[in-house]
């Protein structure tokens, strides 16, 4: 059986195609997944003005899925369409334009002979919970299957923690250790007969694309002109042009105090990484308030533990710096800072095929290291706990599989006693037969 799960992220939309053994329905490890097919164009939130582009944006990934979904299974096949930050954003400026655009991807899905089971857009707290979930589901450290053929909990096997960073949303999800002050930050599962108390919190306009507007605004706050900012985040020697509307078309960035007739603004960068530095650090608020501890902006947060697999936008950015292999942080520190010393003209020369997004990786991994640092509250005794990778198990890592293993019910509330295999009896045959085998 197969079941299909669009990711409708902020900047860009993503098909997943699963596939598990027919008869296992209800059983575990055995889900895999057979393809990612990245959509077109930007995310569907983009398309506010324009719904029904929308839809058709999804059209060559579900062409694709039918070429791979064999034909005698494909109206039983369950398809999902679960939005995340960029359409929680959508709907607070405008719930009306958010409605259409999703009645657009409903009419488009619906074309295909699929069992389609609705467009929905997630919370923060869903969004982190099921990214937790695909991440210890993939690892087996929720269930395992065993020599002895059955289903066990492993008992020596802790958890691990999950990090997601969206274009409009950053999650944080672990199992703390000891009781937690904050409701609204808890959550709980019954996986498999085992109960799993969770602390979880999403940010919203902390994802990468809205937090770096937000740094650009603030930037532009503090210019002495209203139509130049300098940007030390950006190489020396880059400049771009940008439009007023565009900084300004999102609800993470609040309107500028003094309005200016200015349409548009000319970015020019500096190459100052301890300016990149203390500029990403005023997005934050890192006073705790009346809560002993927490992550920013006065939200409680447990002190981290455990394992954490940082995956989405932590990978990426880590990934094009050569980061991700568990480096220490001095390590990292020294990386990040060598790369943001480096001109434009230096950058163009020693990564030509990465020219389009070249000049923001500096303020993204700058942002990295914030959030994980003074955000979240890793530290230089933490940070080795912190895996950054892309897939486990062959498979994406992100709140998709989670999403879909719970909306098929493929998780049960109880333990799995027994799974298909052969009777003990059989077992035993087997055995002496081996063993007389072997001694004749």
């Amino acid at each position: 059986q197969y079941g299909l799960v669009f990711d409708a992220g902020s900047t860009h939309t993503a098909l997943y195609i699963y596939q598990w053994p027919a008869d296992k329905e209800n059983g575990t490890g055995i889900i895999s997944q057979v393809e990612a097919c990245a959509v077109p164009g930007a995310g569907i939130s983009s398309y506010a003005d324009n719904p029904a582009l929308a839809g058709a944006s999804l059209k060559p990934c579900l062409d694709k899925a039918m070429m791979i979904v064999p034909a005698k299974v494909q109206r039983e096949t369950p398809t999902y369409l679960g939005a995340t930050a960029g359409m929680r954003l959508l709907r607070e400026q405008n719930s009306t334009k958010a409605d259409q655009v999703f009645a657009e991807v409903a009419k488009a899905i619906r074309q295909y002979p699929v069992d389609f089971r609705g467009a929905q857009i997630l919370t923060g707290n869903e969004e982190g919970s099921f990214g937790w979930i695909t991440v210890n589901y993939l690892l087996e450290t929720l269930v395992k299957f065993s020599f002895a053929e059955k289903w066990e909990h492993p008992q020596a096997t802790e958890v691990l923690g999950a990090l997601d960073l969206g274009g409009a949303s950053t999650q944080i999800t672990f199992q703390p250790g000891g009781a937690m002050e904050d409701k609204n930050t808890s959550v709980l599962f019954r996986l498999y007969g085992t109960n799993y108390s969770l602390y979880t919190h999403s940010y919203l306009c902390y994802g990468q694309t809205q937090a770096l507007k937000m740094l650009l605004a603030a930037l532009r706050e503090d210019s002495s002109s209203p139509q130049q900012i300098s940007h030390p985040c950006y190489p020396k020697g880059y400049q771009e042009n940008i439009t007023v509307a565009a900084l300004y078309d999102s609800p993470c960035v609040p309107t500028p105090s003094t309005p200016s007739t200015a349409q548009a603004l000319m970015v020019s960068g500096t190459g100052d990484p301890v300016a990149c530095r203390t500029a990403i650090q005023k997005l934050f608020n890192f006073s705790c308030g009346a809560h002993r501890t927490c992550g920013f902006n006065g939200i409680y947060q447990p002190p981290v533990r455990g394992q954490f697999f940082a995956f989405s936008g932590f990978y990426y950015t880590f990934h094009f710096l050569n980061l991700t292999g568990q480096q220490s942080l001095g390590h990292v520190n020294s990386t990040i800072w060598n790369f943001c010393s480096n001109t434009w003209e230096e950058l163009v020369k020693n990564f030509p095929q990465e020219k389009e997004r070249l000049h923001m990786y500096c303020s993204m991994a700058v942002y990295i290291l914030t959030l994980l640092l003074d955000g979240y509250k890793f530290d230089e005794h933490t940070w080795s706990s912190i895996h950054f990778s892309r897939q486990a198990a062959n498979t994406d890592i992100g709140w998709t599989l989670g999403f879909m293993l719970n909306l098929t019910n493929m998780i049960p509330a109880e333990a799995l006693v027994h799974v298909k295999g052969q009777q003990p009896g059989l077992w035993a045959s087997a055995i002496f037969f081996i063993v007389l085998t072997t001694v004749v």
